[in-house]
């Protein structure tokens, strides 16, 4: 009998090629494929190395309470992961979250608290970080965990220079809690330090769930600016057509950061004459069917 255990099947997501969306021949786009983990996003990766990691080292133990500050793919691996693991958690995220985030959440077990949708996740950071203080709670604390970004030096990154021989020019991510992006440069800088790393955050005014353009004070602790060679604005109204050319002309039917990422791509695939651009599909979209982004 051949089987596995979930957590097995973290990771060793797809390389797509795009067929539809880079005129040059000489440049190929690929897409990883972040929704074919077992929790439907790339933060499967971060989640599981984090609780991992932290049950390993006894910064959690069996019987404490997690609460942690989520846009909602992070609190639906954590909601995942604790369940498989025996870990109480409670996930706070803004109310605006889509009714597939939190109803998927709650169905893992995990308990659910929506902060004002004007807060934005700023609010449920803040709530958090108030109930950790008060005591009872202990947070991983994502925008800070050494874990979140090792996950993608492990995994992440080693995929992408295996799949593609070593051949990958440019990176491209999305950027919120900027693990992804950390620790993939990371290993791609130390296989080939000419290997480009590409981040997009939205452009002023724009909301795009997933990713930010932090103030200051809240700013990842665990973000580099050394690490990111180019960082590119990209609008809401960029990442929604996109989303939806994924879906129409790839085939690929992602969430709206995945459209942000690959706006960002194809900017930088097009200003290219040759080169190999691999770019993050960070989740599934029939996490955002309740939405308007499909409309």
């Amino acid at each position: 009998m051949k089987f596995n255990k979930l957590v097995d099947l973290i990771g060793n997501t797809p390389l797509v090629e795009a067929q539809n969306l880079i005129p040059n021949k000489n440049v190929k786009l690929l897409l990883k494929l972040e929704g074919n983990n077992p929790g439907g996003s790339v933060k499967d990766r971060a989640a599981y190395n984090m609780i991992a990691s932290a049950l390993e080292n006894g910064t959690i133990k069996k019987g404490d309470k997690l609460i942690e500050a989520t846009s909602g793919n992070t609190g639906i691996a954590l909601a995942m992961i604790a369940q498989v693991l025996n870990i109480d958690i409670e996930l706070v995220l803004p109310e605006n979250s889509t009714k597939e985030r939190t109803q998927t959440m709650r169905a893992y077990g995990a308990k659910v608290i929506l902060t004002p949708a004007e807060e934005g996740i700023i609010g449920s950071r803040d709530y958090a970080d108030k109930k950790v203080a008060e005591g009872g709670y202990v947070m991983l604390n994502q925008f800070a965990n050494d874990d979140n970004w090792k996950a993608h030096y492990k995994t992440t990154g080693p995929e992408i220079w295996r799949d593609t021989e070593g051949k990958v020019t440019h990176f491209v991510a999305a950027m919120g809690t900027t693990g992804t992006i950390m620790g993939t440069s990371t290993y791609l800088k130390e296989k080939n330090p000419a290997i480009q790393i590409v981040g997009a955050h939205p452009s002023d005014g724009s909301k795009i769930p997933g990713i930010r353009k932090w103030p200051e004070e809240y700013l990842p602790k665990i973000f580099d600016r050394s690490k990111v060679d180019t960082v590119l604005e990209v609008s809401e109204k960029e990442a929604r057509a996109m989303t939806k050319r994924l879906a129409k002309e790839e085939g690929v039917f992602a969430g709206m950061s995945s459209g942000g990422s690959i706006a960002t791509a194809v900017k930088i695939a097009n200003s290219l004459a040759s080169g190999i651009v691999v770019a993050i599909i960070c989740d599934r979209g029939d996490r955002y069917l309740s939405s308007d982004l499909f409309d």
